[in-house]
């Protein structure tokens, strides 16, 4: 199993580039990033430090969307990049929430999310592609991969995962939900004449490594809150007791009275005072190392290929060597 360490580029950069060398360190083999253009700095100028002070760290933000870059400059960012540190890029991506949302825009379409998932594999890895009616080539790439993995919840959302992306990003780590949204993304690509089994499927959640598991869930209930705007708008698609969307996963957003951005993604988040400590339980991973090492052993029974952790509380630096010199070595051996 890959791990993968998850960060808010709040300045000062150099804080993410030492936590992301730190995580390298320990054995983490991805490094990811919120991108959210007006809550945090921009990250793709961030991935080229961290690319320059580590040796194998692939970066990419988890994760970008269709709307706040067009896509040649999207596809242009991602392969500059891997021209000057050798292909060590993934592009996570999706409809966009905070980064759309803040901006006063709604999320994208899952028809442009779908195209754009094209265009921008095409265009980073030197293939032509179609923007806006416009054949457009990079002239310039060579040799260029970018895998282009799919943040997705809802039953359309994961059918075109299957159907179209490299990876399948999940972001919580129930797994219950696991086992079910894994099996619609390799149903899907089965349905569409893919290997099921070429896709990369990642779970992202918060996780904090100790005892005191009251404090733990104070610290990751933010999740919830963020999970919860994208569980919001599935109902409003689908009706609150749809087939489509398991109750297991719309239940305990009932209660939510709205959502401030200023403080998303963040412990003590007065935003998630909804969230039952269960969901937290459910979806993130609490607990001394040995009950992180369990839950990681049945995700990863369930075909997840790497987790994600969520790093955003007060123990940022003693998750990331936990994680180094206990559970990743456990789930490695």
């Amino acid at each position: 199993m890959d791990f993968g360490l998850v960060l808010q580029t709040d300045p000062p950069a150099s804080a993410v580039v030492g936590l992301m060398r730190r995580a390298e360190r320990n054995g983490f083999r991805y490094g990811w990033t919120f991108d959210s253009a007006v809550l945090w700095q921009e990250p793709f100028v961030i991935y080229s430090q961290i690319l320059e002070h580590t040796e194998t760290l692939t970066v990419g933000p988890m994760v970008t969307n269709p709307g706040t870059r067009t896509w040649e400059v999207t596809a242009s960012t991602f392969a500059t990049l891997n021209d000057m540190y050798g292909n060590r890029t993934v592009c996570g991506i999706g409809r966009g929430d905070s980064a759309m949302r803040v901006a006063g825009r709604k999320p994208n379409t899952l028809a442009r999310l779908g195209e754009a998932i094209g265009v921008i594999r095409d265009l980073a890895e030197g293939r032509e592609a179609v923007v806006d009616g416009q054949p457009l080539q990079l002239p310039w790439v060579r040799d260029g991969k970018l895998p282009v993995w799919m943040a997705a919840y809802g039953p359309k959302a994961l059918a075109l995962a299957g159907q179209q992306a490299d990876g399948f990003i999940l972001q919580l780590a129930d797994p219950y939900l696991t086992a079910s949204m894994v099996t619609a993304v390799r149903t899907a690509a089965s349905d569409a004449g893919r290997d099921p089994d070429s896709i990369t499927i990642c779970v992202a959640a918060p996780a904090y490594v100790g005892d005191d598991l009251a404090h733990a869930r104070e610290q990751c209930r933010w999740f919830g809150g963020m999970v919860g705007n994208h569980v919001a708008d599935l109902v409003s698609r689908y009706g609150e007791h749809s087939d489509l969307v398991p109750e297991a996963l719309t239940a305990y957003i009932k209660a939510r009275e709205g959502y401030d951005y200023s403080h998303h993604g963040r412990a003590g988040n007065p935003s998630t005072d909804f969230v039952p400590d269960e969901i937290v339980d459910r979806f993130c991973l609490l607990g001394p190392a040995e009950a992180h090492i369990e839950k990681l052993k049945a995700l990863r029974e369930l075909g997840v290929d790497q987790f994600a952790v969520y790093n955003m509380h007060d123990a940022k630096e003693a998750t990331i060597d936990a994680y180094g010199s206990e559970i990743i070595p456990a789930l490695n051996r």
